[in-house]
């Protein structure tokens, strides 16, 4: 057994597969986003989405979608919001899926859509199931394998909660000692070597402080 990350882009291709897919990988008012939970069923498909961007530009989207048959968005912060739909399975969309619903392979959520268009997953099982489903994986997508390993070396939920920018801005804070006790760094330091504004920075450790003690304390 082992586990695999890897990277899948449908090369701006993403209608093809699913409407909503387009919306969540491409759209400019969506920051960033992952997919928390799915079923698909032979009546359709409902997925859980954690979304940072603009909520009100998203219902619109969403409402806009003929295949979509019910929604629901709970807001988390001010900018970021938890997105139930639920829709018709497209047959792009299924034959994504097949691979996962019909063998051994268990993909560990989230998956996360990033700013590029690709999108990133880990999966764990045997090995030849996990190469078997590289290899089937269908147009118009394509997959590129980042890494592999053990089912431990799978990143935490909370952790994927986090956008790569604030993921980043934690582990130079943390090399700098900005969370030691006294403080060994500011965040003007963290924001040097993120080569970005200081306010910037701040802004993007008190985003990821607060989904980290969100999630510490199961308030959400």
């Amino acid at each position: 057994m082992q586990s695999v990350r890897v990277t899948l882009t449908a090369n701006g291709r993403e209608a093809e597969i699913h409407p909503m897919f387009d919306v969540v990988a491409n759209a400019s008012f969506v920051e960033y986003a992952t997919a928390m939970q799915w079923n698909l069923s032979p009546s359709g498909f409902g997925i859980l989405h954690y979304v940072e961007g603009d909520v009100e530009a998203f219902e619109d989207a969403v409402a806009d979608v003929a295949v979509v048959v019910d929604y629901a968005l709970e807001p988390v912060t001010d900018d970021a919001f938890y997105a139930y739909v639920r829709d018709e399975a497209t047959p792009g969309l299924r034959a994504m899926l097949d691979p996962l619903e019909n063998g051994g392979v268990v993909v560990v959520p989230p998956v996360v859509y990033h700013g590029d268009g690709t999108v990133t997953l880990s999966a764990f099982g045997p090995s030849s199931e996990l190469q078997g489903l590289v290899e089937r994986t269908p147009a118009p997508l394509s997959v590129e394998v980042e890494a592999v390993g053990s089912l431990g070396s799978i990143h935490s939920l909370v952790d994927a909660r986090l956008s790569t920018r604030q993921r980043r801005a934690v582990e130079i804070a943390l090399e700098l000692g900005y969370y030691e006790v006294p403080r060994e760094a500011t965040h003007e330091d963290v924001a040097a070597a993120l080569d970005c504004a200081p306010s910037t920075a701040a802004e993007h450790l008190r985003k990821a402080e607060s989904t980290l003690l969100r999630s510490a304390l199961a308030r959400t």
